[in-house]
């Protein structure tokens, strides 16, 4: 697939089938993954891959209030059969740039204006979105529940000094979609914003 065709292809889907998931397409996305640029080449990320049934059904007996009697939305996304929580180590990032080729003598958070562990991991999560995509599967990025955070990391060994910045599935799109997509939020019922009035040349200028 051309880049320009990942790009525009590249959406959220929240119903899967049950078909599995070549492992090789996870293993080039977890590749892919490290690519993505970062402070320092820091690396400070890494990511849990949950791909047999057992496990993706663990993550969601974490992350789920009802499992029993699951919604539309959660019964479609359970179906997933990989699920891959990119994690950032905030402590790999102060560590780094506390070497003698930085020039800081501490690790003072202050000396960061944004979370660049954060954002940095969320680039290589973009980067295994876009492989599934051009692999023909689908895909989609939400968030661990705040108050899910500790029973995840309970139920994973998840270390302290890394933490989940969200949570990739991956598998193939239903044939029936049910309601997966065209969510309130999606391209399918809100207009994108054209390129022209997001960028601005120059200045900030209003209309």
């Amino acid at each position: 697939m051309e880049f320009q065709d990942v790009v525009r292809h590249r959406k959220m889907v929240r119903n899967y089938s049950t078909e599995p998931v070549d492992p090789a397409v996870v293993d080039l996305a977890l590749h892919n993954a490290t690519r993505a640029p970062n402070a320092g080449f820091s690396q400070g990320w890494a990511f849990l891959v949950l791909d047999t049934p057992d496990d993706v059904r663990r993550f969601w007996v974490a992350t789920a209030d009802d499992l029993d009697h699951p919604d539309e939305w959660l019964t479609g996304m359970m179906k997933a059969p990989v699920v891959i929580l990119p994690c950032s180590s905030k402590a790999a990032y102060l560590r780094r740039y506390a070497e003698d080729d930085k020039g800081w003598t501490d690790q003072d958070e202050a000396r960061w204006p944004k979370p660049f562990w954060d954002m940095d991991t969320a680039m290589a999560s973009l980067l295994i979105l876009q492989t599934a995509t051009d692999a023909g599967l689908a895909s989609c990025f939400i968030g661990v529940p705040p108050d899910k955070d500790t029973a995840v990391r309970a139920e994973f060994g998840i270390p302290d000094d890394f933490d989940p910045v969200g949570v990739v599935t991956i598998g193939h799109q239903a044939v029936d979609n049910g309601g997966g997509d065209g969510a309130a939020g999606s391209p399918t019922r809100r207009k994108r914003k054209p390129a022209a009035d997001v960028v601005h040349r120059g200045r900030w200028t209003h209309g």
